[in-house]
């Protein structure tokens, strides 16, 4: 199959050079000609130098018309603009960006929806670049369009893809996890308390899941690869680029300022800026609304810490538990 990759990042140019390795035609597209003309040029992966890049890349996103795939990989906040630069005909559109855009609080198979009414599919999963694109052993999902097909097309020797009839779950799973690396940053940030970062990432899958299921997604995707997985390793490695801005915040990094001047997306601030201006008043979601105050209103992750701490008891997992009960007795 022919392929198209949208955006020139560590996470497209790995994606572009595995399918190229598995034998397929690939075709990489840059924001700007300095970018892509620097890639053909150095041959190397940006941001993991030592890892060759042979995928030839252009600027002209018009060189995608006569690809049988479009896969997606570039930050969420900038898809729809890039999506509205496309004036032909896509056969399917294979998303790999997680986050939800700000200014409507949908998801990227809405925006595609909305702006290219094209058949999609979403990749998923814990997934660091900088070990895809050392081979390293690596497990993930395929939710949507043709997804048995795109199973066997990416699958090697260091990449396993299952497949999963979830695209909401997929999607919701992948964007809200960045959000709670953040909280586990901050964690860090403060002393890498054990069981501070345990309680956080447990009730921060709960939170996920609650607020997913409430967008038709089903809780039991988020015990799999494309949940608890994706949280475990963007909370605890040291690839994190969210993990490792909640740990700069926690230590007195003004947030907005690292935001500013990150050479990288934190998708997890974005993600929560979305989430809570949309949806806040709607949701009980304690750790993305702290996450939030600590971003955009300064607030003292000290202080976010006591708040958590000091919110009214609860039972655990009783909203989900409620979601189970009533679609298994359905």
């Amino acid at each position: 199959m022919k392929y198209f990759v949208l955006g020139a990042g560590s996470w497209g140019c790995t994606i572009a050079q595995l399918l190229k390795d598995n034998g397929h035609n690939v075709m990489l597209w840059a924001h700007t000609k300095e970018h892509a003309d620097s890639l053909n040029e150095r041959k190397t992966m940006p941001h993991i130098p030592d890892v060759r890049l042979d995928v030839p890349v252009t600027n002209d996103i018009n060189e995608g018309k006569t690809a049988d795939v479009i896969v997606l990989a570039v930050p969420v906040q900038y898809i729809r603009g890039v999506l509205e630069k496309i004036n032909f005909k896509v056969n399917v559109i294979l998303n790999l960006s997680k986050g939800i855009e700000i200014s409507s609080g949908k998801r990227v198979s809405e925006i595609v929806d909305e702006v290219l009414k094209c058949p999609y599919a979403i990749l998923s999963g814990p997934s660091h670049a900088e070990e895809v694109a050392l081979h390293l052993p690596t497990a993930v999902v395929v939710a949507g369009h043709v997804a048995e097909v795109f199973q066997k097309e990416f699958s090697n020797e260091y990449f396993r893809v299952y497949v999963h009839n979830d695209v909401a779950g997929v999607e919701l799973a992948g964007a809200l996890k960045n959000v709670i690396a953040i909280a586990a940053g901050i964690v860090d940030g403060l002393g890498g308390w054990d069981n501070a970062k345990a309680a956080l990432i447990t009730r921060g899958l709960y939170e996920i899941a609650k607020f997913s299921a409430a967008f038709g997604a089903n809780p039991l995707t988020f015990m799999g690869l494309a949940g608890i997985g994706d949280l475990v390793v963007t909370c605890g490695s040291k690839h994190s680029r969210n993990r490792r801005y909640g740990e700069m915040v926690a230590k007195g990094y003004d947030p907005i300022h690292l935001l500013e001047a990150s050479k990288e997306i934190v998708e997890g601030a974005y993600t929560c800026k979305a989430i809570i201006e949309n949806y806040g008043d709607k949701f009980e979601l304690p750790i993305i609304s702290e996450v939030y105050q600590v971003i955009y209103n300064r607030k003292s992750p000290v202080e976010s810490i006591k708040s958590l701490m000091n919110r009214s008891l609860k039972v655990e997992m009783g909203e989900v538990v409620k979601w189970l009960e009533k679609n298994l007795k359905d």
